[in-house]
């Protein structure tokens, strides 16, 4: 029921990984237009978003009212607040998993992260859902019918006259790289199991 000592190393890794996303953007969402060559932009953090630039959430919020989306405010994006526990969370149980060795420990991490993960990304999708169909008709200066403005998930969309691109950042591709880790170890130690068993 011992993982491989190459699988504990790899565990351990990840997880490592996985508390550089407290300190890098996880996704960024940048639009350009004619009246924005240069684009504007925001970087999502665990516990934030910022603008690319000084501005850029200033900026956006002022397009965004234009058409009746609510301003972006980091405070009140509850997530904000406790997805840094959960990848902490997730750090920490690795490293203890790893330091016991255990299979099935490991085997209930990587279950767990992937949850999490699929969570997430479901949760970024429903957030950038509602701001971009939820809008303020009654209030918006330019009203076009049937036009929604949610910026994809990955990848680039017209949005009228803006190209908006959504892409992972460093902390999103140091997610994917410590699931993938934790998936090779678990690899490793399910093959060196049956190696076991088939002496």
């Amino acid at each position: 029921m011992k993982m491989t000592k190459t699988s504990r190393i790899l565990l351990a890794l990840a997880s490592v990984l996985l508390l550089g996303v407290l300190v890098t953007p996880l996704w960024s969402i940048n639009l350009i237009a004619p009246q924005y060559p240069e684009g504007i932009g925001m970087r999502i953090h665990a516990n934030s978003v910022e603008g690319m630039k000084e501005n850029d959430i200033q900026n956006i919020n002022s397009l965004n009212h234009y058409i009746g989306m609510k301003p972006i405010v980091p405070t009140a994006i509850p997530e904000l607040r406790y997805m840094p526990w959960i990848v902490a969370a997730l750090a920490g149980t690795g490293l203890l998993v790893a330091a016991l060795g255990r299979r099935r420990l490991l085997y209930g991490w990587l279950v767990t992260f992937g949850a999490a993960g699929a969570l997430g990304l479901y949760d970024f999708w429903r957030w950038m859902y509602d701001y971009g169909h939820n809008l303020d008709m009654e209030h918006a200066i330019i009203v076009v019918p049937g036009m929604s403005y949610q910026p994809p998930l990955i990848g680039s969309k017209q949005l009228l006259n803006f190209t908006a691109t959504s892409w992972p950042a460093l902390g999103g591709w140091l997610v994917a790289v410590a699931f993938a880790l934790g998936a090779f170890a678990a690899f490793l130690s399910l093959r060196s199991a049956r190696r076991t068993v088939a002496t």
